[in-house]
């Protein structure tokens, strides 16, 4: 009997390990007590409100938890990030966050002081949850994960709050409270669903929030940006995302190829590391179901995204796609993920499941990268570093980054060298000719990747006497805003024989954060990635070319050498560009050139306030200088100098003295009255097209498909934009399967102040009121897929990408997923003025035209054009050649009106501000409108 009442010593250990455990929790309001159940219970889903009060409550009950405002949303709420980590860390935490800035920034520290301070430091570990807000796991697990590490006193949670600083991040506290507030509306649990939310769950752009990180327009992105490239660097960042691969329950890291050329290798190795450690403990806990690789589609070659763009910044980035909802769910039979692979090395079986699973999965991700951060805390530290440093070595000294294209010449040149070989007569070991080079050779074609022309620019300037500096502003702004150090000349200056007025920008790439540099400024290369020679392309994760500086269309010059100056460090947050200047009063007028995209919001206000503003439509000289067509006039009134200055002062644009009224043809302008198509559940590029003119200060109206079958448009608009996705391709309207047929949801199931927003474009209804309205004289512009509003109305104008059969060209032989393309422009057409005769445009599959019989007898006129075949300027475009010789815009009368068709995406996520224009043009009249 003695004996049964003796236990061993483990199970004693145990026990005192989860009493204390318990003891702990007692402290800190559990979910149960606050919320009535568990996080992640079925049918149940709070809000940002709630979590919020919950996070609130926990950091008044523990020592272990700050909680910090981090800055405003779109909509006004508070957007939060809860800090963890020990009370000990908590007192030093100043201190932590500067070891982490001196270590990420790499500057002015040796090997050993690095050293020194990775081991003095934490590591600083992100998770987020909640940005994409209908994939509801990532804000119920960051609730959950917060509450653990708060709560609990295991060995393990002990030594990770020990050694690591968790920032918990809510990524969009707006979207949280719409989805859980739409899910929560039914009171029977059954009928509970987040389908068929009315708009966007972020203001302007949905799911496209995690499309925004290295432009950083909206509110959320520069809070959140903030906090990664300024205040604490993170080593780490994990980014929870639903859904999971169809048969699993997770994708995770590491990911499939290919990489990003410019970012430090330690990144991938990095991943590989931190992947491993995930995947061990799934497998250790018997959590099957969880893939990688190539079992999802997601890589590391795109920036943009808040998990990718950080690997620019020499941080390992980490994603998981978790499937999971409050209402319960089921795992499907697919037969090929039952077996084991190297990318799923423990498949689940086909099973109910629960949402609750879900954050299980969640905590466990969570606590293995705190896990592996804790035991190599002192290696993620120095690594950060020591990429920095990398970095800036690299910005030092001639370094040549290595690019497809570049080895695609060299093979060439050692085929050539083959067949060369084999027609002389020279035969090698066993009568064939050896694929490997030689030692001289080998020297050989490696310096034809080394050429000095080939260099990576030492650093890249932006003149100050370019005529739309203020766009140049805000692609620094963009740079500043991720952490870019950038630097602005104190006095005129000469590089390389050229000169450069005092205020030039200069961005130089000897700074940790290099690869970013290098990814803003220089084109991608995206490598040629099929299933199989011969098959088709693997898609990208998301788009293969995207150079920032080409799609705002800013004027730079490379340079390669190393170069000196009068340069002071650029510390401005929302840097406002250098007043422009009013010339000398007494004028009968004022000039302001088209060049400025700025130009447009200055009109705006100038109409908004009751000032008189024309156009001209041709070019003016006056005193030697000349005007281009496009240029605006503005009559000078007792009122107008004093606006133009505070134009001038805010915008950044110039006005000139007019000594007379402009010769020639002019157009005075009316402020246009424009809408804008939206649909039931919101459109991404309806509210990026919101987000842009309400920057630029444009009047409009949201439109509905109801609205426009209503006819009677003339009437009330003049202008009527149609976004990509807004009118069906030709034929889709017939087919009972469209997308288009099924989008809406039953009136019934939605509250009565949302069901004028149902309804589609359809070419029965819509199409006839949108020829009315042309033929009375209004405008439409439409981009993208919209663009078939023109075969709808049966105008003479084709896709130059159809084959001699008259279908579309077939993937294998054409594709070019987002990249950047070059177009030739006639500025001398309204819709063009102020461009240059070449513009560089985003382009998606888009639609490219060629123009019919009689079109040019009917008056419709080509506006750009790829005029070259091979026009890729930056990403991927296999098959480009089909592309030469085809229209990129076009305008076309019809009636009174015009139609303009813009193929490309001339407001790709409010990115290519050199296309602006395209769009900000046709918003106003030409002549003879």
């Amino acid at each position: 009997m003695l004996r049964r009442k003796l236990h061993p010593f483990p199970q004693v250990l145990l026990a005192l390990l989860l009493a204390s455990a318990l003891q702990a929790q007692t402290r800190v309001t559990t979910p149960e007590q606050q919320f009535g159940h568990q996080i992640g219970a079925d049918y149940v889903l709070p809000n940002y409100q709630q979590l919020v009060a919950y996070w609130q409550k926990l950091a008044a009950e523990s020592d272990r938890m700050t909680l910090v405002d981090i800055g405003k949303t779109a909509e006004g709420r508070t957007q939060y990030m809860a800090i963890v980590t020990s009370p000990e860390n908590h007192r030093n935490l100043a201190r932590y966050k500067e070891i982490s800035q001196r270590l990420a920034k790499a500057e002015g520290l040796s090997e050993e002081q690095a050293r020194q301070l990775a081991r003095e430091g934490k590591a600083v570990i992100w998770i987020d949850g909640g940005l994409h807000a209908t994939e509801v796991l990532g804000a119920q697990q960051l609730m959950e994960t917060v509450y653990q590490l708060v709560s609990r006193d295991d060995p393990e949670t002990t030594r990770i709050l020990s050694d690591v600083i968790v920032l918990a991040v809510h990524a969009n506290p707006d979207g949280m409270d719409l989805v859980s507030d739409w899910y929560m509306r039914e009171r029977d649990p059954q009928k509970r669903s987040y389908s068929n939310i009315p708009r966007l769950y972020q203001k302007y752009i949905g799911h496209d929030n995690n499309r925004d990180f290295y432009a950083s327009t909206q509110a959320e992105s520069e809070n959140l940006n903030r906090q990664l490239y300024h205040e604490w660097l993170p080593q780490i960042m994990y980014n929870h995302h639903q859904t999971g691969p169809t048969g699993t329950v997770m994708f995770a890291p590491p990911f499939r190829e290919p990489h990003n050329y410019v970012y430090d290798p330690l990144i991938i190795t990095g991943l590989d590391l931190v992947g491993a450690a995930m995947h061990n403990r799934f497998v250790a806990e018997e959590k099957p179901g969880v893939t990688m690789r190539r079992g999802a589609n997601y890589s590391t070659w795109w920036n943009g995204g808040l998990r990718t763009t950080v690997y620019f910044h020499n941080i390992i980035g980490l994603l998981t796609e978790t499937i999971g909802s409050p209402t319960p769910m089921e795992i499907p039979f697919i037969p090929n993920r039952q077996i084991s692979t190297a990318d799923l090395p423990y498949p689940i079986t086909p099973q109910r499941w629960h949402f609750r699973q879900s954050v299980d999965y969640s905590v466990t991700a969570n606590y293995a990268v705190l896990d592996v951060a804790s035991r190599y805390k002192d290696s993620f530290l120095f690594n950060i570093y020591k990429m920095g440093r990398n970095s800036i070595e690299r910005g030092s000294q001639d370094s040549w980054t290595i690019y497809p294209r570049r080895i695609e010449r060299v093979q060439e040149a050692m085929r050539e060298a083959r067949r060369s070989a084999t027609a002389d007569g020279v035969m090698a070991v066993g009568g064939f000719v050896t694929n490997a080079p030689n030692a001289e050779e080998s020297q050989r074609y490696h310096q034809m990747l080394r050429t000095p022309e080939m260099r990576d620019p030492r650093g890249y300037i932006l003149s100050a006497d370019q005529t739309d500096f203020p766009t140049a502003t805000k692609f620094v702004n963009a740079l500043r805003e991720t952490g870019v150090t950038v630097h602005r000349a104190t006095a005129a200056f000469s590089v390389n024989g050229k000169s450069y007025p005092a205020g030039s920008y200069v961005v130089t790439t000897a700074q940790a954060f290099r690869p970013h540099v290098l990814d803003m400024f220089e084109p991608q290369d995206h490598p040629n990635d099929f299933r199989y020679e011969g098959g088709p392309p693997i898609p990208p994760y998301d788009a293969a070319g995207w150079t920032l500086a080409y799609q705002m269309g800013v004027h730079f010059d490379r340079i390669l050498d190393g170069f000196e100056g009068p340069f002071e460090e650029v510390r401005d947050w929302n840097l406002q560009p250098p007043a422009g200047t009013v010339a000398a009063e007494n004028a009968t007028g004022y000039l302001l050139s088209p060049r400025y995209n700025d130009a447009f919001r200055a009109v705006s206000r100038l109409l908004a306030s009751r000032e008189e503003v024309h156009r001209l439509n041709g070019a003016w000289e006056q005193g030697g200088k000349r005007y281009e067509a496009g240029t605006f006039y503005i009559p000078a009134k007792g009122t107008t100098r004093q606006k133009l200055e505070q134009l001038a002062t805010e915008l950044g644009v110039s006005f000139d003295a007019a000594t007379s009224r402009p010769a020639g043809e002019m157009v005075r302008l009316r402020q246009p009255r424009i809408a804008l198509w939206d649909r039931y559940g919101g459109s991404m590029p309806s509210g990026w097209t919101r987000w842009i003119m309400e920057q630029y200060e444009i009047p409009f109206d949201v439109i509905y498909p109801g609205q426009l079958d209503a006819g009677n448009l003339r009437r009330r608009y003049d202008v009527i934009v149609f976004v990509d996705g807004a009118i069906p391709r030709a034929g889709d309207s017939d087919d009972p399967r469209s997308e288009f047929l099924n989008r809406m949801p039953d009136p019934a199931t939605i509250p009565a102040d949302f069901r004028a927003r149902l309804g589609r474009v359809t070419a029965e209804r819509t199409v006839p009121k949108l020829r009315e309205f042309l033929q009375a004289g209004g405008r439409i512009v439409t981009i993208g897929s919209s663009t078939s509003l023109a075969t709808h109305l049966g105008l003479p104008i084709g896709s130059k990408l159809e084959g001699a059969d008259g279908k579309l060209l077939p993937r294998e032989e054409y594709y070019i997923p987002g990249s950047v393309l070059q177009a030739r422009v006639d500025n001398t057409q309204p819709v063009a003025f102020g461009m240059d005769e070449r513009v560089d445009v985003f382009f998606d599959n888009s639609p490219v035209f060629t123009l019919g019989p009689g079109a040019e007898s009917q008056g419709i006129r080509r506006v750009a054009w790829y005029d070259s075949a091979e026009p890729l300027r930056s990403g991927w475009a296999w098959g480009q050649n089909h592309l030469e010789g085809g229209a990129a815009v076009v305008q076309a009368p019809v009636g009174r009106g015009t139609l303009y068709l813009f193929g490309p995406e001339v407001l790709y996520r409010a990115q290519p501000h050199g296309t602006f224009k395209f769009f900000f043009n046709a918003l106003y009249p030409a002549a003879g409108e």
